[in-house]
């Protein structure tokens, strides 16, 4: 007996012992652990990985830049049957226990201890969030135990909805997707809360892991988990069982749904994301930042269109240059086998990649990158005369095989027939292009276009290529002209001359478009028809001296310029952002309006980051303007007076010349906008090699490029009234929708009177061959005979040859 009760006190003392021993080591460890925890009051003030968002001016959305997609919520706007979906399938207990399930670990223990592997967790979603923001995913035991206390402590210092929201919001869900939200849109292409049940439930099987039960990749298995869900959540009373049954037999209808943009802008969209780069490096891409840019929706789009028709009809009318690769089709070649051969032909703007199966006199069969077949006949490919040069195309096309066979990979696009929508033959064009609208009143960009298709060419023509304008410049040596005491009346010979120009170091024999020369000519006649040896003989009249300082006044670019007689036909070098700024003097009355398309930067709590401040054309009314965004209040706008580079009459004069240019001039085309207060200028250099027209209202100001990337004719015919205009008219006819017609008003110390036709000077009303023209009263010419301007500058005629 004695022998028993002294075991029984050794056997006591040695439990004691255990349990102190146990008790000291585990509360070194604890503190141990505990104080190598991370802090986790920056989870009631986290940073998701959201990316950057571009909108136009009325919030459509232009593009998103980041690797993450994620939309994260306010557990208020969370529905709640998709917290109920989740907790019912992660974590029953999850409003009954302090972060860790002790039923779910010992639960787990016992799979371990009865089959020796790790196949339960016990994971808590309080455990998730601490494994997801601040462990790593390996499975060891270490990490387990910390993951254990970092839970209580984030169950200390978070309530159970700030960590519910935690873990919606930050779990990845397949296919870039972070956070239940980005998942609906990603898988369903709607927001959450337009979920059915069903879907609910395959979101929230998700989280168990994403890429098993990935209902793109393994649609079994996540049909599998969903139904599964629904169980759970009918077991614990969250659903009746006639609403699980009836989402189990709904369909699995998820889809990849990638996010669109609501607007094409792909341009302008790069032009924010190297902006926002340069400011904030890498958080560009995570911080969530929305910018709101000045375009407009419509007028971009209208832009688009108008470019990229306009470029594939002038692919179309110089020729096939043939297909844009060749491959040799196995035997047993089946449709679906397109697919993979054309993967990297990627879709540019509606010209579909397709490989030739067969053709004949007749037809041709043809598989698309979906395997869809088409047939394209005659009528959809006797365009493709071969392209020999801009100028010259290859014979009749009489055979379909003539032109397709079998192995080719070309290109079609759908178009309207008199039998309805059917296929065309066509090619990605190589000449490029661009288009540039902005307000003259402010500088705002309403609309960029800088080239076909950014993804083909992500070079922007509107703002990166730098060329020779050619006559769309005369309005500025026209300008420099009036400024030095001419006027739309004075009148120069338009005669041939041959120059020795020092700067060019050759002999120069310059001459009209036309061949032609036409004698003694106004300045407003002369700058309407576009006579280039006039502009030259203004030039020499006024001097380069004084042009050059004229021009520079004006800043719409910092560039050199020819310190040549050159400088009168253009051979200066301009980008069409420049050259519309140029333009948009002219348009205000003689203002300088910077450029601009970032409107606004807001993080992603909605604080305003940046608000631009432009210089605006206010008139009179500058006092209702400030640079102040705190004092934009009671009918206050933000926004500080555009500084004056030109004088009000000089830009009303160039202006009525420009609206001749329109009326009976070399942009007549335009007149079908029936707009007559519109003001505009073509330009064509020499060899066709640039085709521009810059043309404005009050309200707008565009200038439209054609032209190579790497320089070279367009072909003889493809001058700027033919190849730009078409774009500008068909843009404009969308944009001045958005502007009231408004007259322009003659400024204070104008005068109107009459004047000969022909020699420019002031007539009596009523006189045969007069009309009338407004001038400075300094200016207005003297009754009688001609003041034709001499190379001199005397008022003697010149004789003509």
């Amino acid at each position: 007996m004695k022998v028993i009760l002294r075991l029984l006190r050794w056997g006591f003392g040695l439990l004691l012992t255990s349990f102190f021993i146990i008790a000291v080591v585990g509360t070194v460890g604890f503190l141990k652990i505990n104080s190598e925890l991370p802090d986790v009051d920056d989870l009631k003030n986290v940073q998701y990985h959201v990316p950057m968002r571009v909108l136009t001016s009325g919030g459509k959305l232009i593009g998103e830049f980041g690797e993450k997609r994620r939309e994260p919520l306010p557990i208020e706007d969370i529905p709640e049957k998709i917290k109920q979906a989740v907790i019912a399938a992660e974590d029953a207990r999850y409003y009954k226990h302090p972060g860790v399930d002790y039923k779910g670990l010992l639960r787990a223990a016992w799979s371990l201890i009865t089959t020796g592997t790790k196949a339960q967790g016990g994971s808590t979603i309080t455990m998730q969030v601490a494994r997801n923001f601040y462990l790593t995913r390996e499975r060891t035991y270490n990490r387990k135990i910390r993951e254990i206390f970092l839970a209580l402590k984030i169950e200390r210092e978070l309530d159970k909805e700030e960590i519910l929201a935690l873990y919606l919001n930050q779990n990845f869900m397949g296919n870039r997707a972070y956070g239940v939200a980005a998942a609906a849109i990603t898988y369903y292409g709607k927001p959450l809360a337009e979920l059915d049940l069903s879907q609910i439930a395959m979101l929230s099987g998700l989280y168990k892991a994403p890429s098993k039960f990935n209902p793109i990749v393994n649609p079994e298995r996540a049909t599998e988990r969903r139904n599964y869900v629904l169980r759970r959540m009918y077991q614990d009373g969250y659903i009746d069982e006639s609403t699980k049954n009836e989402a189990i037999a709904q369909p699995l209808s998820a889809n990849i749904h990638v996010t669109q943009p609501e607007v094409e802008a792909s341009y302008v969209a790069e032009m924010v994301r190297s902006r926002m780069f340069s400011q904030y490096g890498d958080e560009t891409y995570t911080s969530g930042f929305t910018v709101y840019t000045t375009l407009n929706g419509d007028m971009q789009t209208a832009a688009d269109k108008a470019m990229r028709n306009s470029l594939l009809d002038y692919t179309l009318r110089h020729g096939y240059r043939g297909p844009e690769d060749k491959i040799k089709i196995p035997e047993d070649f089946e449709n679906t086998q397109a697919v993979d051969l054309l993967t990297k032909y990627p879709t540019y703007s509606g010209l579909i990649p397709a490989l030739v199966i067969s053709s004949d006199k007749s037809k041709a069969e043809l598989v698309l990158n979906n395997s869809d077949k088409i047939e394209l006949d005659l009528a959809a490919t006797n365009w493709a005369r071969s392209h020999i040069d801009q100028d010259t195309l290859g014979a009749k096309i009489k055979n379909v095989n003539d032109v397709l066979k079998k192995g080719d990979i070309v290109r079609v696009q759908q178009v309207d027939t008199k039998a309805g929508t059917g296929w065309q033959l066509s090619q990605t064009p190589k000449v490029g292009g661009a288009l540039v609208s902005i307000s003259p009143q402010d500088g705002r960009i309403y609309a960029l276009s800088g080239g076909f298709n950014f993804y083909m060419s992500r070079f922007n023509r509107a703002i990166q290529a730098v060329r020779q304008p050619g006559s769309n410049f005369k309005p500025f040596i026209y300008s420099a002209a009036i400024a030095n005491g001419f006027t739309p009346a004075s009148t120069f010979n338009d005669a041939p001359v041959v120059f020795h120009d020092l700067n060019l170091g050759r002999y120069w024999r310059p001459e009209n478009y036309s061949g032609k020369f036409y004698g003694p000519t106004r300045l407003r006649l002369a700058l309407a028809k576009s006579r280039n040896m006039i502009s030259i003989r203004v030039l020499r009249r006024v001097g380069l001296k004084n042009t050059i300082e004229h021009i520079k006044k004006l800043k719409m670019t910092e560039r050199e310029l020819p310190h040549d007689l050159s400088l009168s036909l253009g051979s200066s070098a301009l980008t069409p952002l420049e050259l519309a700024t140029g333009y948009a003097i002219f348009a205000n009355g003689g203002f300088k309006v910077e450029p601009w398309f970032i409107q606004q930067v807001r993080d992603m709590q909605g604080n305003i980051l940046y608000q631009h401040i432009p210089n605006v054309v206010c008139g009179i009314e500058c006092d209702l303007y400030t640079d102040n965004p705190d004092e934009v209040q009671n009918g206050k706008h933000l926004g500080k007076p555009a500084e004056r580079v030109l004088e009000e009459q000089n830009a009303y004069q160039i202006t009525s010349m420009l609206q001749d240019v329109i009326r009976m001039g070399t942009g007549t085309r335009a007149k079908t906008l029936n707009r007559p207060e519109l003001a505009g200028k073509t330009g064509t250099t020499n060899d066709q090699i640039d085709a521009w027209f810059s043309g404005y209202s009050h309200d707008i100001a565009t200038t439209v490029w054609v032209g190579f990337d790497g320089p070279k004719p367009l072909g003889k015919k493809e001058v700027g009234g033919r190849l730009a205009l078409p774009i500008w008219i068909d843009y404009m006819r969308v944009a001045l929708e958005f502007f009231p017609e408004k007259q322009w008003i003659i400024p204070d110390d104008m005068v109107t009177v009459s004047i000969n036709k022909t020699t420019g000077q002031q007539a009596e009303e009523g006189t045969p061959n007069t009309m009338t023209e407004t001038f400075r009263i300094d200016h207005v010419p003297e009754m009688g005979a001609t003041n034709m301007m001499t190379e001199e500058g005397t008022s003697a005629p010149e004789q003509i040859f």
